[in-house]
């Protein structure tokens, strides 16, 4: 790909200030240069400690410099990094100095990065998998980051991809030189009995792909049921402080209010909703129907019932992953039965069991993570376009061989799209506008 950019980038890579070190990070063709003014020749990635001075020579700080040279580096450009200590001051008066060298300018967000998939260093899932990585907060989406950004995914697909230039060069062989000795006859037989098992590896990697967006976006947990059911006081015990109003009166709670919990290394969301009943009131109404639209897309529903005055509404939920729980247990000394759990937020019984049961709900989505697995909505509408072509290979056996080569191309092609390998200038800037500025 080796793109050249005219202009050398700067930024503070390491978070915000003060803080104990502050790394300044540069790329481009004026990196050595800014190096050997501000603090004098370096051996190329060894760290030394040096005075950081201006263009004028006025001492900056003092610190460690190291520098990358292109293209075995990050970015594939000669690199630098200036280790200042973490103080406002101090990073403002490298900044100042380094935008005295003419070419040099702060980066964009993500700048780095996208200079490293243009030089070549990486394809745009591993970009992405990076992107996952530095926003990963549970064990499960590091680990799942790590698996993307290490370029697992991109060889899936590669690999995928070979399959199909492979079966399409037969099939055109088989066109072209039909008469020839040396090329066998009907490879079609062959070539579709392997297009079908890669189809069936497609489809299997999509429907995984819920697993993938579980672990990235969160196991979501809508908690439902009549007013005063108990919903607020669970979302509150899960949470461990007052993040719901709890009140006696009917409808405090019209709006949605999402927590996050880590459960066994998930990521998973639980989201306290308006209390379910007929009501004349406008704004209740409207936060009963967003209650009910955030069930219907939840991947576990949360049914509350006060078992001193139990109120069926799970008819107007559509999920078929319901648990059903018993709340107010403290209130109630008769024999209970028909619900999943029961639960006290009062004396805090069953509040264990009832996280516990979320756990290995939320395990049971996500699965074992072995496999490298889709993680973004254009990964999931182009792993299904390949697979639409694919099997439109497959199935169209009355077309003719020059048809059914074309659906290959254009599967392999939809493959290609995820990894940035073709045509994808289109959603770069989305890519790496997620990134921070500095990485």
């Amino acid at each position: 790909m080796n793109h050249f950019y005219e202009e050398t980038i700067f930024a503070l890579s390491s978070g915000r200030l003060p803080s104990g070190i502050a790394v300044m990070r540069i790329s481009g063709p004026q990196t050595r240069f800014v190096i050997e003014t501000i603090c004098g020749n370096l051996l190329p990635r060894k760290a030394e400690l040096r005075s950081f001075k201006n263009r004028n020579g006025g001492l900056i700080d003092k610190g460690l410099a190291l520098f990358f040279p292109g293209p075995s580096s990050f970015t594939g450009e000669d690199c630098a990094e200036f280790h200042l200590h973490g103080g406002k001051a101090v990073v403002d008066s490298m900044i100042t100095a380094l935008y005295d060298f003419p070419g040099c300018r702060m980066a964009e967000a993500g700048e780095f990065s996208r200079r490293a998939y243009a030089n070549g260093k990486f394809d745009l899932t591993a970009a992405e998998g990076l992107a996952d990585l530095i926003a990963a907060e549970t064990d499960s989406q590091r680990r799942l980051a790590l698996q993307i950004s290490s370029g697992a995914q991109a060889q899936l697909y590669a690999s995928w991809r070979t399959d199909l230039i492979r079966a399409r060069a037969l099939i055109e062989a088989e066109l072209d030189f039909a008469d020839e000795s040396d090329v066998p006859g009907s490879v079609s037989d062959q070539v579709w009995k392997q297009m079908g098992s890669l189809a069936e590896q497609i489809n299997r990697h999509v429907r995984d792909g819920k697993r993938g967006f579980i672990v990235r976006d969160g196991y979501k947990v809508v908690i439902i049921g009549a007013p005063n059911a108990g919903k607020s006081s669970l979302l509150n015990t899960l949470a461990g402080t007052d993040v719901a109003i709890v009140s006696d009166e009917a409808g405090t709670t019209r709006d949605l209010i999402e927590i996050k919990l880590d459960l066994g290394g998930i990521n998973v969301l639980v989201t306290d909703t308006a209390g379910i009943r007929e009501t004349l009131g406008a704004v209740e109404k409207i936060g009963i129907e967003r209650a009910l639209d955030r069930a219907a897309n939840a991947d576990l529903v949360l049914a509350l019932y006060d078992l001193s005055n139990p109120i069926e509404m799970l008819s107007d939920v559509a999920s078929d992953n319901v648990l059903r729980i018993g709340t107010k247990l403290d209130l109630v000394h008769s024999e209970i039965a028909g619900y999943d759990l029961l639960i006290s937020t009062s004396t805090n019984v069953g509040i264990k069991e009832m996280v516990e049961a979320l756990s290995q709900k939320a395990t049971e989505a996500t699965g074992e993570i072995s496999d490298p697995l889709p993680t973004r909505r254009r990964h999931m509408e182009l792993l299904s376009a390949a697979s639409i072509e694919l099997r439109a290979a497959i199935d169209d056996e009355s077309a003719p061989l020059e048809v059914r080569a074309e659906y290959l191309r254009r599967a392999s092609h939809s493959l290609g799209r995820i990894t940035g390998d073709v045509d994808v200038e289109d959603i770069l800037d989305v890519v790496f506008s997620q990134f921070c500025i500095g990485k």
